[in-house]
């Protein structure tokens, strides 16, 4: 079987490598002994890079294109071990097929729970998911830091990995933008953004290279969801509308209530009960509206600067009226209603007092003549 499988190597002169499962991201070309001919041909396709590996160490890097292994095009290889007996035998080396495609629609997210800590909600718990982009940026250094000796590497074998680093940079990110967690779902491309930058210097450590990164969704507790919901819609919400129509709910409620006679009454008599506070309500407001729409515009002037300002209150009938200015007092002693002998109080008296021994008061009664003389 050995000595069959060094024939078949020997007269296979062609390396190349087709990828049937589209997620291969390296394969290792396989020959026995690794022994490659003189003069072999070594097929490199768009989308691919082939690196020669001796011994461990980075021997050269092909790109797409049909070449011819001798040592005009890879002099380096005149150097290894493997090239003797004037170039007429097989030298060794390892050869990586690696596909510099974009691998597309690479799934993250946070397999627990990131702990934030919100000013209003306290500590939150929120997980997040999405997708991401890459491709091979340094073949030699991608099989270097990341595949080292497996024969064949795929996206799943990776993915762990960049994962755990796209978390961590997603973590980081949104305790450092420290945002209200309800404006997450607004902010999810300037996110994406702010993290994408992150993750290509990370990934360019392994010779990778992010091509896009997007953040899907954050999501949170439900009961924190539900709390947000109504504080916002409470901010839109006239506070007397949303008590009237919870009010007129409740009064269908208890009139729709089928728990018999007795439960019937119940629910008749809270039905009643409830119209009875809705129809106060409204009637308080078709009132205040009224008042409003009643009250009188006068535009009357300010006081004259440095005139002094008399006005008193008025004992009527036992109840207190008033205030009154002068003009308003001239009235009604016109009108028999304020007398000499009426009580008046104005600001800065001690009790209630005669009209006529108030000396401000002189001008309201009038003039009248003195009496005659005796002649």
């Amino acid at each position: 079987m050995n000595l069959f499988r060094k024939l078949a190597g020997e007269f296979i002169d062609i390396i190349e490598f087709l990828d049937p499962a589209q997620n291969t991201i390296v394969h290792r070309f396989e020959r026995y002994q690794n022994e490659i001919k003189n003069n072999a041909k070594l097929v490199v396709r768009e989308g691919q890079m082939a690196v020669f590996i001796n011994e461990g160490q980075l021997a050269d890097v092909f790109s797409p294109g049909t070449h011819t292994l001798n040592t005009q095009n890879l002099p380096i290889l005149a150097t290894l071990k493997g090239w003797k007996y004037g170039f007429n035998s097989p030298f060794k080396a390892e050869v990586y097929f690696v596909s510099t495609k974009t691998f597309i629609d690479q799934r993250w997210g946070t397999k627990n729970p990131i702990i934030l800590n919100d000013d209003r909600f306290g500590m939150i718990e929120v997980r997040s998911f999405g997708t991401y982009t890459f491709k091979i940026a340094d073949p030699g250094k991608f099989i270097k830091e990341i595949v080292g000796t497996s024969g064949t590497f795929t996206t799943d074998q990776i993915n762990d990995q960049l994962r755990s680093a796209i978390v961590t940079r997603f973590t980081d990110s949104i305790g450092e933008a420290n945002l209200p967690i309800e404006t997450y779902a607004a902010n999810l491309n300037e996110l994406s953004n702010a993290i994408f930058a992150y993750m290509k210097d990370d990934f360019e450590v392994y010779g990778m290279d992010v091509t896009k990164f997007l953040i899907e969704n954050v999501s949170m507790p439900e009961d924190i969801k539900k709390e947000i919901f109504e504080l916002s819609r409470l901010e839109r919400v006239d506070l007397n509308k949303l008590m009237q129509m919870k009010a007129a709910k409740a009064m269908e409620a208890a009139a729709n209530n089928p728990s018999g006679v007795a439960g019937a009454g119940v629910g008749m008599g809270a039905g009643f009960a409830m119209a009875n506070q809705f129809g106060q309500a409204m009637a308080q407001g078709q009132t205040s509206t009224q008042q409003q729409a009643q009250q009188p515009v006068t535009n009357t002037p300010p006081p004259i600067p440095g005139a002094v300002v008399v006005s008193y209150f008025v004992a009527l009938n036992g109840q207190q009226a008033g205030p009154f200015d002068l003009e308003g007092l001239k009235q009604m002693v016109s009108n028999g209603q304020l007398l000499r002998d009426t009580l008046v109080w104005k600001n800065g008296m001690a009790n209630w007092d005669k009209a006529g021994n108030q000396g401000d008061l002189n001008d309201v009664w009038g003039q009248t003549p003195p009496p005659l003389p005796n002649i």
